[in-house]
C-alpha cells in the first residue's frame, strides 16, 4: 500500500540550471506522469507486487491520464480520491546535460488526500507494507502511521520534502529512507560521506526506528540496523536523468523486503540496481526499470562494513 502525491511532470531539458535573471533556450518539453507516491508505487508494481495507491488527483485531463497510466502498471487506483476543487499536482523539472535534476511541486489535489484511519488499518491487515512520503498533508500521515500499527503492517517512511518529524512517530516506523540533505536534517548530523552518513543513521535508530537506509546519489546508499553500518556502492553508469531514482530505489527495496525480511542488505542491492538503471533513462515513471531489466543489469561492488 502506497500513500503519496500524483503529479504531472512537466519537463524541461536545458544546458544547465539558469543563474538568476537568465534566460535559456530549453531543448524540449515533455508531460510525464510523476508524484513521489505514483513513482514508489509504479517502482513496486514493476517489481512483481500487488500494490494499492491512496492519493487525490484533480478532475481534470492530468487527473484522468495519470490514473490510467497507473492502471496500465496493475495498480488499484479504487483509493485515488478525485476533487473537483483543485487541479492535479504538478512539477516543473529541469534537466540538465549532466543528467541532474531541479524541481518545483504545486501540490494541487493532493494537499486533499484525506485518510480514513479505520478503513485503512483494516486494507492494511493483509499487506506487507505501507509506504509514505512527505507531499500529502503531514496530519494525513500521521493517521495512516497509526492505521499501519492498529493493521499490524510494517512502515517504510520516505520523509521528502525534508522537514521534522513528531518525536512519537519513530516507533512506527520500520524501515526509514533518507537521502544525505534529509539525513542530516532530522539527525542533526551531517551525512555528506558514508562515515557521516552511518553516523546519522545511528541517531536516527537510537530514536527508535528499526532501519534506516541514507542514500548518497552515484555513491550508492549507507544501511544501518541492529548489526551495524554497510555502505553499498552503486555500479558506474552514465546518468541522463536522475528524477525518480530515489523513488524506483525505494520501490525495489520495499519488494524485496516483502519478500524476505531478513536480508537487508540484499534488498538495499537490488534496490541500488533498479535505481542506477534508472538514472540511464530519460522521464519519471517511464524510467523506471522492471524486475527482468534489473536482474540483468550490473551488479554492484561488495559493501564496505562502516
Amino acid at each position: 500500500m502506497v500513500l503519496g502525491s500524483l503529479n504531472m511532470d512537466l519537463v524541461l531539458r536545458v544546458p544547465h540550471a539558469p543563474a538568476a535573471g537568465e534566460t535559456l533556450q530549453g531543448r524540449s518539453i515533455h508531460h510525464i506522469p510523476g508524484g513521489k507516491g505514483g513513482n514508489q508505487a509504479v517502482g513496486c508494481a514493476r517489481q512483481g507486487a500487488h500494490v494499492r495507491l491512496v492519493g487525490c488527483v484533480g478532475d481534470d485531463g492530468d487527473g484522468r491520464a495519470l490514473r490510467e497510466a497507473l492502471t496500465r502498471d496493475g495498480i488499484d487506483t479504487t483509493a485515488v480520491a478525485i476533487d473537483a476543487t483543485e487541479p492535479t499536482g504538478t512539477a516543473l523539472v529541469m534537466v540538465d546535460d549532466a543528467g541532474q535534476n531541479r524541481i518545483v511541486v504545486v501540490a494541487g489535489a493532493n494537499a486533499r488526500v484525506v485518510v480514513d484511519e479505520d478503513a485503512l488499518a483494516r486494507a492494511l491487515s493483509d499487506a506487507d507494507f505501507l509506504i509514505a512520503q512527505f507531499e500529502t498533508p503531514i496530519a494525513q500521515v500521521e493517521r495512516a502511521l497509526h492505521a499501519a500499527r492498529r493493521g499490524g503492517c510494517r512502515v517504510l517512511l520516505n520523509p521528502s520534502p525534508a522537514q521534522p518529524v513528531d518525536i512519537a512517530w519513530w516507533p512506527l516506523i520500520d524501515t526509514l529512507v533518507v537521502n544525505e540533505v534529509e539525513a542530516a536534517m532530522l539527525s542533526g548530523l551531517a551525512a555528506d560521506s558514508p562515515g557521516e552518513a552511518a553516523a546519522a543513521g545511528r541517531a536516527l535508530r537510537r530514536l527508535g526506528v528499526a532501519r534506516v537506509v541514507v542514500t548518497l546519489g552515484s555513491r550508492g546508499a549507507v544501511a544501518i540496523d541492529a548489526n551495524g553500518a554497510r555502505h553499498h556502492m552503486a555500479p558506474k553508469v552514465t546518468a541522463v536523468d536522475t528524477t525518480a531514482a530515489g523513488d524506483t530505489f525505494l520501490g525495489a527495496l520495499a519488494v524485496a523486503l516483502a519478500r524476505d525480511d531478513a536480508d537487508f542488505d540484499a534488498a538495499v542491492r537490488l534496490g541500488i540496481r533498479a535505481g542506477a538503471l534508472c538514472v540511464t533513462r530519460p522521464g519519471a515513471q517511464p524510467s523506471i526499470p522492471w524486475r527482468d531489466d534489473v536482474l540483468r543489469g550490473p551488479l554492484p561492488p561488495d559493501w564496505i562494513v562502516l
